[in-house]
């Protein structure tokens, strides 16, 4: 656990209220997500900016498209790595890939980045 999420816990634990709640639970009560869940979220809308076309110079082969005419979900499937090194899956390309995937095609094709954001917070927040 990062020390960010450790200070945060601590932080929640001194809500008046709802001390008999788990760390989860008062997330949940408060309207808010954990660390590693906003983060997942953040790297999710840079996908989108990077994929939409936002950032044209600097994110020119940033992801692959899995070419495959049988995909399920969304349209926009993204290319998996393989890598042998631990190191590799905290790449921000690496992180985002399976849970871009998942995510269904209205999503994928939002129109705007509020559209997505609004989506987002649905499908994360079933998530802890």
């Amino acid at each position: 656990m990062e020390l960010l999420e450790q200070v945060q816990r601590r932080a929640m634990k001194m809500i008046r209220g709802l001390e008999h709640l788990s760390y989860e639970d008062r997330l949940r009560e408060l309207g808010l997500f954990s660390l590693k869940k906003r983060r997942l979220w953040g790297d999710l809308i840079a996908a989108f900016q990077y994929l939409k076309g936002a950032y044209k110079k600097s994110g020119e082969g940033l992801f692959t498209r899995a070419c495959s005419d049988r995909t399920r979900g969304n349209g926009l499937k993204l290319k998996e790595g393989r890598f042998r090194l631990d190191i590799w899956k905290n790449f921000f390309t690496v992180r985002v890939v399976r849970h871009w995937n998942r995510l269904p095609r209205e999503a994928v094709d939002a129109p705007s980045l509020e559209v997505l954001k609004a989506m987002l917070d649905g499908a994360l927040g079933n998530l802890v």
